[in-house]
């Protein structure tokens, strides 16, 4: 039986929209994606964490620096609050659950963030020397990444350095307790974190839902994630 994963929609003037390729990303993959309505309240998150097998965190805009203790800076993008809440909420609830999450671009500062880390509002500002969003097609491997030693991303990619492509202007600076830096791009900006408690709780800076049809990598995390759904 297919795993159901629940995906986050974007919200943007009362309308959710979800990017195909998130859901065919989890559908080739072997799950059954199940967009998320906005609305929810905290009951709400509950049943669906119980009904679903994991959460899949979707990129996006910035995430109010307020979740982490911050004023918003003027490079600070536009933010919504709606979602912000939403997400923060969904964050919470599946890793006290032990349910997989696997988190993207925002998706992964979105989980940083609920869990209590923190993050640079602005990378080219604070903390980047390299681009971080790349002026090539989303489908285009842009800079490479290094993950650490044994850890969860270099057990899946299969290889301790590798290409991703890079649509991005924040980033996790402080990791949540309980989470451990795990990639980074050769910057030093932080490029995946992951639990050290949960059997698979991930988050990657990158876009792998635009490269998951023609490179491994992309492909084997949504497999890795799905199959963490399945037991």
């Amino acid at each position: 039986m297919k795993p159901i994963i629940a995906v986050t929609a974007n919200y943007e003037d009362d309308v959710a929209s979800l990017k195909h390729a998130y859901t065919d990303s989890v559908r080739n993959a072997g799950g059954l994606p199940l967009a998320v309505p906005f609305g929810l309240d905290e009951d709400d998150v509950r049943r669906l964490c119980a009904s679903a097998d994991g959460l899949l965190l979707t990129g996006g805009p910035d995430v109010d620096p307020d979740y982490y203790g911050e004023e918003p800076l003027p490079v600070l993008g536009k933010v919504t609050p709606e979602r912000d809440r939403l997400e923060v909420l969904l964050a919470r609830t599946f890793a006290a659950a032990g349910k997989p999450i696997f988190a993207i671009c925002r998706g992964e500062q979105v989980l940083n963030v609920a869990l209590g880390g923190s993050l640079y509002q602005d990378i080219g500002t604070e903390a980047a020397t390299l681009q971080h969003s790349q002026k090539a097609p989303r489908s285009h491997l842009s800079h490479r990444v290094r993950a650490e030693e044994g850890s969860l991303i270099e057990r899946i990619a299969g290889a301790s350095s590798f290409k991703v492509n890079s649509f991005h202007h924040q980033a996790v600076k402080r990791p949540a307790p309980g989470m451990r830096i795990s990639a980074k791009s050769e910057d030093g900006v932080v490029e995946a974190i992951e639990s050290e408690t949960h059997r698979f709780v991930l988050g990657v800076q990158w876009h792998p839902e635009d490269t998951a049809a023609t490179d491994g990598v992309s492909r084997k995390l949504f497999e890795a994630f799905v199959d963490a759904c399945r037991s």
